[in-house]
């Protein structure tokens, strides 16, 4: 029997979600749909199996970085359960608490390079701009020199205005980057802490019965 293909919106009404949600599923999780000879996607009844696990995850509250690390599995048509969801949820809150401090070496050693760049390019354009006016002078053209003078300058201020707001805006993302990352792990710890202390209550209500 031949596999019944959707249509993209026919696909999106069976999962329950708009159509670009769809894709912004395929794009993030890299999942590869099949396209018919005209280019459109098409899907079948083993992806819309997908596309409604996947939605089960996120409505549990999961993320679609914790959901990537289970695609091998869904792929495969494993469903997964809220005790081993919440398994793979702790998993993921610890790697992501052991990550962060190589994180932020890696970031600071990414600004000190910056700023050391920036400091080269200063002391080059000091050197160039030193080199001409002596070669003016030594012309006897005071004129002259002074007038490069000038220009050299104001190319040279330009430049350390660009490195400066180059070296802001680098570090505001920084910073925006690691307020989420922050934000994340502190949510992932709530919900772990609350999971588990769920789980403590039904064993306890569960002995006394």
């Amino acid at each position: 029997m031949e596999e019944k293909h959707y249509m993209i919106s026919d696909a999106a009404k069976m999962v329950d979600v708009e159509s670009h949600v769809l894709r912004y599923w395929e794009e993030e999780l890299k999942i590869d749909i099949p396209r018919n000879e005209m280019g459109h996607r098409y899907y079948t009844d083993t992806y819309i199996h997908l596309f409604k696990e996947i939605k089960n995850l996120k409505e549990q509250g999961f993320l679609l970085k914790a959901i990537k690390t289970l695609m091998p599995g869904l792929m495969e048509g494993k469903s997964f359960s809220k005790e081993d969801s919440q398994t793979i949820s702790e998993t993921i809150v610890e790697e992501n608490a052991l990550a962060e401090p190589e994180k932020e070496k890696t970031a600071a050693l990414k600004e000190h390079e910056t700023n050391v760049c920036a400091e080269e390019k200063m002391e080059q354009f000091r050197l160039i701009l030193g080199g001409i006016v002596s070669r003016a002078i030594e012309d006897n053209n005071e004129v002259l020199g002074k007038e490069v003078s000038s220009r050299v300058s104001d190319s040279v201020i330009k430049e350390m205005d660009y490195l400066l707001r180059l070296k802001e805006e680098r570090e505001e993302e920084r910073y925006k980057k690691f307020d989420e990352v922050l934000r994340n792990y502190q949510k992932g710890n709530k919900e772990a802490a609350a999971a588990t202390e769920k789980k403590k209550l039904f064993k306890f209500r569960k002995k006394k019965k």
